[in-house]
Parts: C-alpha cells; structure tokens; sequence
C-alpha cells in the first residue's frame, strides 16, 4: 500500500485513509437515495436500477480516481445535474429518458478528448491564485449552507429568503450537539473524529427517537433504525438499463440536442475544477506556484466515471465536495478513494443500513469541513490588483447565495478577466482564461434566449 499510493511521502497512514474513505462514503452516501428517487420516476427507469447504477458507477469511478491520480476525491452522480437531467430536461423540455442518457454519454466523451488534449488541467492549473483561494473558501461556504438547509437548522422564507429552522426540534438540537463532539474529539486529535462524531449523533438519534416513540412523541419523520430484512435489501436489485441510448435523435433535431450537452459540459466543466481546487488544497496536494500534479489523471477519471454511468443508465458522475469530509479525516491518497468505492460497493448490499444513516448525522461534519475551508480566504489578497480581490471575493460569495460551485466561478473569472482589460493588464490574461471567459459568455447567452 505504502509503494502504491506513496503513503510515508504524503504522511499518512493506512488506518487514517481507510477511515477517511468511510468518512467520505458516509458524508455522501445519500446520494445512493436521492438519485432514484429523482430519476426513478421517469418512464423508461426504475428506481432500483438507477440505485444500481449509481452504486457501481460511483464505485468505477472512485477507484479510477485512486489509480489514475492518487488523489482522496470520491465521486458519484452530480447533485444538480441529476436535478437538471429528471426536472429540466425530460419535464419541462419533453424529451425522453433515452435522450438525456445520449446527451451525457456524448458530454462524457467530449471530456475524454479535452482532458487527453488536456484543456481541463490547463483550466486548472492557470486560474490565478486568488480565485483559487476564493474558490476553495467558497467550497466551504457552500458545504455550510447545504448542511444547514438539510438538517433544517436553516429554512426558507418568503420574508427573508433564509430563516432559522426550529431550534426546539430533535433533528437541529443534534445537528449542534454533533459539532461540539467533533469539535472536543478533534480538540483531542482523536484519531477519525469526524467519522466517530457520524456515528455517535445518529446513535444519539437513535436512543432520542426511541424515548420519543415510548412517551408517544414522534420526534423524527423516519425511523432511523435500519431494516436488514430480505424485502428491504431484495428491493434495492435490478439490473441496469446498459447502453439505453437514442443516437437518431441527434439528427432530429441536433439544435436541442447540442444546447442539452452545453449545459451538462459546461456544469460539469467548472463543479469539476472547482472542487479538485478545493479538495486537493484542503489535502496540501498543490505545489507552491498552485499548480496540481497529476490534475490529468483525476479529470480522466471524471471523464470515465460519467461515460460509464450514462452506458449503465444514470445522470453525470462528478467529483464530489464531500470528499473534503475524508481530507479533513486525514485522507491524503488514493487509498482513501479506493476505500469509498468499496464502500459504494457493500452499499448495494448494506443499502438499508447507509439510507439510514439522517442528514442530522452528517451535518455536523460537513459544518467542520465548512470551518477548514473557509480558512483559505486568510490566504487571499485584499490589497492590490484589483482583478484579483473583486475575482476571488466573488468566487467566495456566489457559489453559496447562487447554490452553484460553476456560478460561482463563472462570477470569479467573468469579472477578473473584464477588470483585467479595463485596467490595462491585458497580457495578464493567459488562452486558457479567454477560453474560459467565451465559454460562460456563450452559456450566458443560452439563459437569456
């Protein structure tokens, strides 16, 4: 292990990236719920095979991400982007689930050809240190108000947009308690803090929700006790819908079909970038100028993992911001991949037992990932070129108040490349960043048509 994923080089052991892969399968884990419930429902699916699907797609990928790049990102179908391919594309457009299927096998083919002429790594590895450091701080920043919304502790409101949840109810009072555990547990360098702070919450949980239901309180929605019976496992079996493509749809009408790839290119493009910045500063991967050895190979990976998943019937495989769960466990190599892909493994057979696991749970450790960082906003230059401080400020703001890690980049270098100009330090713009900058003009334009 150690001649393969370099563990002494990176200071690291075997115990510490096994734990830090459990941790990062448990942070993310609910995806192996929430994308069948949103692609399950379209004709030509069923939930249990896209389970399936995004199970063993989720498991190729990460374990391509250990061996191709030695790097501790974990990844799965995209949040968003699942949205977008259920919601947007086979709802409000109309078109068919074998549509959409071709629509990312195509975007997934694209992102080999640009990662092997590699115009991803170069994106990388030129966005300047600034936004970079805006980017990661961002990442942190969004991490908190997904957790806060998903546990309630933050709600909507018509008045305010944002409001505080019940701060009376089971799930936010844990929500806190589990942070304060983590926070003593790491205060104590605890070896898997985080990963025991999971664990201890949701049997917290537990212990609350079964003194709730013996005094007649119903403290919880679900049952936070998992079912191992033959039905619940059984359930979660179906074979993958392989290679349900529709190639004849491109000539039909490839206007829609282009603008379709576009959007799912683009998202995945810069949520992408975005989170291996983040991620892999967080790990201290990155050299000292900010570039990202072996960038290449975790785009390669990002780039398989969604041709994979769109053969075997899901939405875009992307990398994930939850793998900042593990890094801040201490992951630092691939072996903390290559551990959560076999998590996402056993998961098809334990599914009743990781569906179980409530957002209370994990909360509390996405919020301390939150904390670590938004730390690198110390890092940023407040003073001096312009382009820098409103580009990096912006990447820090629009990602958690437009709910996007690619909004927020598109923010950060839309505006550091126009200040650039306008300040006269045309020069400073390299090819990548102009390619970047027609890329979010031309999207930019398809919102406003």
């Amino acid at each position: 292990m150690d001649k393969l994923f370099k563990l002494k080089e990176n200071g690291t052991s075997v115990r510490t990236e096994i734990l830090a892969g459990i941790t990062t399968f448990l942070a993310m884990a609910y995806i192996l719920a929430v994308n069948p419930a949103y692609l399950g429902g379209i004709e030509g699916a069923t939930p249990a095979a896209i389970f399936m699907a995004t199970a063993i797609s989720a498991a190729i990928a990460t374990i391509c991400m250990a061996f191709f790049a030695n790097y501790p990102v974990a990844l799965a179908s995209g949040m968003g982007l699942n949205a977008f391919f259920a919601f947007t594309v086979c709802g409000a457009m109309g078109y068919s689930y074998k549509v959409a299927l071709t629509a990312v096998f195509i975007e997934g083919i694209i992102f080999i050809v640009l990662s092997l002429f590699k115009f991803r790594e170069a994106l990388v590895n030129k966005i300047p240190k600034n936004l970079k450091f805006g980017i990661t701080a961002g990442i942190g920043l969004f991490i908190t108000i997904i957790a806060l919304l998903n546990s309630g502790v933050i709600v909507s409101s018509e008045a305010t947009t944002v409001a505080l949840g019940d701060i009376g109810s089971a799930p936010v009072i844990l929500s806190v308690v589990g942070l304060l555990l983590i926070g003593v547990l790491q205060h104590k360098k605890v070896p898997g803090g985080i990963l025991i702070g999971i664990i201890a919450t949701w049997i917290i949980g537990i212990i609350v929700q079964l003194i709730g239901n013996a005094c007649g309180a119903e403290l919880f929605a679900n049952s936070l006790i998992p079912s191992l019976s033959w039905d619940s496992i059984k359930s979660n079996f179906a074979a993958p819908a392989l290679f349900n493509f529709d190639f004849g749809f491109i000539v039909k009408d490839f206007a829609a079909f282009a603008i379709i790839v576009f959007t799912f290119l683009y998202t995945d493009i810069f949520d992408t970038v975005g989170t291996l910045i983040g991620v892999t500063q967080k790990a201290g991967l990155a050299k000292e100028d900010g570039t990202l050895p072996r960038a290449g190979g975790a785009l390669m990976a990002d780039a398989v993992g969604t041709v994979v998943g769109a053969c075997l019937g899901t939405s875009t495989v992307t990398s994930y911001v939850e793998s900042t769960a593990g890094v801040a466990a201490g992951g630092k190599t691939g072996l903390t991949s290559l551990t959560t892909g076999i998590m996402f493994i056993i998961a098809i057979i334990f599914a009743p037992v990781f569906l179980a696991i409530p957002s209370f749970a994990t909360t509390p450790a996405m919020l301390y990932v939150g904390i670590l960082m938004l730390s690198a906003i110390k890092n940023m230059e407040f003073e001096g070129d312009i382009a820098d401080v409103i580009g990096g400020f912006l990447a820090v703001v629009m990602m958690p108040f437009a709910y996007s890690i690619a909004t927020g980049i598109m923010f950060g270098i839309v505006s550091w490349v126009i200040l650039k100009v306008c300040t006269g330090k045309i020069k400073d713009i390299s090819a990548i960043m102009w390619v970047s900058f027609a890329l979010f003009a031309v999207y930019i334009v398809t919102l406003v048509i």
